[in-house]
C-alpha cells in the first residue's frame, strides 16, 4: 500500500545488514541473471526501511515497490502486471520499464524502470506470495504483529486515510489468510527494542529449502 510520500531512513551501518545483504548476494540467481529478493510483512511493519538498508548494504541494489504495480481497484490483484512488465524483462536480462501506479492520480501514469542488478529487492505487502516464489531467491518477513504494525501505518498517515486503512487491512487479511508467506520465509528480521537502526536476523520456517542467510546474525 502506498505511504503517500511518508518513508523512515534506513537503518545506516547496521551490521546485521550488512552480514545478511553478503548472504543474498551469494545466493545463486533465481530469474535469469538476478537474484530476486522479496521484503513482505504486514502493512506498516518497516519493509520499506528494511529495503533501503539492504539496497544501500548491497551497494544501491534496486528496490521495486509493488506500491508501483498495484492499485486501488486491486490491492493484490497485481501479479499479472509484475510477471509481464517486470520479471519477464529480468529474466532475459534486459531492465523492465513500465508505469508505475499514482495513488493520487489514480492511473498508471509513472515511468519507471529497474535494471537487471546481481541483486534486486522486491519490497511490499504479499511479495513472497505463491504466483512470485518461483523466481526469489530469498524471502525475509518482517516480524511485526498486525496489530502493531497497522497503527504504526494509522499514525503515519494520520486521519485523512482512515476509510482507506480500514478497506487495506481487511484486504490483507483475506490474502494472508489465503496465501501466507511466513511459513515460506528463509529469514526473518526483527526490530530492536529502543534501537531504531538495530535489527535481529534469524533464520525463517523456510530456510531449510533455500540457500538464503539462515543463521542468526
Amino acid at each position: 500500500m502506498r505511504d503517500l510520500g511518508h518513508h523512515s531512513p534506513a537503518p545506516d551501518g547496521s551490521p546485521a545488514l550488512a552480514a545478511l545483504a553478503a548472504r543474498l548476494a551469494g545466493t545463486a540467481p533465481s530469474l535469469g541473471p538476478v537474484r530476486l529478493v522479496a521484503v513482505d510483512g504486514h502493512a506498516g511493519s518497516g519493509k520499506s526501511t528494511l529495503a533501503a538498508g539492504l539496497s544501500d548494504a548491497l551497494g544501491a541494489a534496486p528496490v521495486l515497490h509493488l506500491d508501483d504495480v498495484a492499485s486501488h481497484a486491486a490491492p493484490f490483484g497485481w501479479t499479472g502486471r509484475l510477471w509481464q512488465r517486470v520479471l519477464e524483462p529480468l529474466s532475459r536480462g534486459e531492465t523492465a520499464r513500465f508505469a508505475g501506479y499514482d495513488w493520487e492520480r489514480r492511473a498508471f501514469v509513472r515511468p519507471l524502470e529497474v535494471p537487471p542488478a546481481p541483486v534486486v529487492l522486491v519490497e511490499g505487502v504479499g511479495a513472497g506470495r505463491r504466483a512470485v516464489r518461483p523466481a526469489l531467491a530469498a524471502v525475509l518477513w518482517l516480524q511485526v504483529a498486525p496489530e502493531v504494525a497497522w497503527q504504526r501505518g494509522r499514525r503515519r498517515d494520520g486521519p485523512g486515510l482512515a476509510a482507506f486503512w480500514d478497506g487495506w487491512t481487511a484486504a490483507e487479511r483475506a490474502h494472508f489468510s489465503a496465501d501466507p508467506t511466513l511459513p515460506h520465509a528463509d529469514v526473518l528480521v526483527r526490530q530492536v527494542p529502543g534501537d531504531p537502526r538495530g535489527c535481529l536476523v534469524l533464520p525463517g520456517p523456510g530456510a531449510a529449502g533455500n540457500g538464503a542467510a539462515r543463521d542468526p546474525v
